[in-house]
């Protein structure tokens, strides 16, 4: 296991229920919450930037500050819930470092960093804790990789500055690869980058939910006693709450939730917002509390 400092212990306990379970809301998404926005009833047939900033301060205000943290990005919604006053005291805050979108290189995926972007500047900002996306197929990269070379460098300053960083990974299908040889081999490669991760220092995971009871205990032991959140990745709210009281029950540390929550209830329309971040969102965050918490069986 990756020992945590002083500081990344109050950061883990900073996005932690009081039982130390993760719970955090995700809303760092950018062109994903503006595609929801234009689907919603009332959306115009484009989003501007200041409609999706608005959104994002809603986000925060009707439903993130009802979780131990919430999830944003330094481009849209940042700085500006800190300086209005937006984000709760008691809502601690996770600062997401990548950039939308990626680069391809011999087929396969990376992110970069928002320009501008560091442990610093994630302080700056008034963050308690970052957060960073790569994509990894373990089975083409390994130690010696150039994801794993970028996992270890931003581990390590982000430790230099007291921070605690969230490690996130998405396995991802390759160009000559079937769908159905994908889904084979899609439990075995959560947790193998799971596994890679860990050897590079990784302190906290933040993983797809790999398939099944036996998929999430292997995660678990491949990751060696770093605890580990199931994200949603855009599954209704419904699946996702057995997804994350599947993994739960076989060592995972909590959820990362984002479209499972709010995707319906985006509406462009400040009033229609809020009635339905309240009214549905809201609720569903509580119950994704209660599963997490372990005290609540849906199965």
């Amino acid at each position: 296991m990756n020992k945590l400092t002083t500081l990344e212990r109050r950061g883990m306990a900073a996005i932690s229920t009081a039982s130390g379970k993760m719970l955090i809301v995700a809303a760092d998404q950018r062109n994903g919450m503006k595609a929801v926005m234009h689907d919603a009833p009332d959306g115009p047939g484009s989003i501007t930037a200041e409609q999706l900033s608005d959104a994002k301060v809603d986000l925060v205000r009707y439903l993130g500050n009802a979780a131990p943290a919430i999830l944003l990005d330094p481009e849209v919604a940042l700085p500006r819930v800190a300086d209005e006053g937006v984000l709760a005291r008691d809502t601690a805050l996770v600062v997401g470092l990548d950039a939308s979108g990626f680069d391809k290189v011999d087929g396969l995926q990376f992110t970069n960093l928002v320009p501008g972007m560091s442990p610093r500047k994630v302080r700056d900002l008034g963050g308690d804790v970052a957060k960073m996306l790569w994509y990894m197929r373990p089975d083409r990269q390994d130690a010696d990789s150039r994801v794993a070379d970028g996992i270890r460098e931003l581990v390590t300053a982000c430790s230099e500055e007291g921070l605690l960083l969230i490690v996130e990974i998405l396995v991802y299908r390759l160009e000559d690869e079937s769908e159905e040889d994908y889904a084979a081999a899609f439990p075995g490669l959560v947790a193998d980058s799971a596994r890679l991760s860990v050897l590079c220092g990784a302190k906290v995971l933040k993983l797809q939910y790999p398939g099944s009871a036996e998929a999430s205990a292997a995660v678990t032991e491949a990751a060696a006693g770093v605890p580990w959140a199931v994200l949603s990745a855009g599954v209704d709210h419904e699946t996702f709450i057995k997804q994350v009281e599947i993994a739960v029950a076989n060592g995972a540390s909590g959820a990362m939730a984002g479209r499972s929550l709010w995707k319906d209830s985006l509406a462009v329309s400040a009033d229609v917002r809020e009635q339905l971040l309240t009214e549905r969102a809201l609720p569903r965050l509580h119950e994704l509390e209660a599963v997490v918490e372990g005290a609540l069986v849906s199965l």
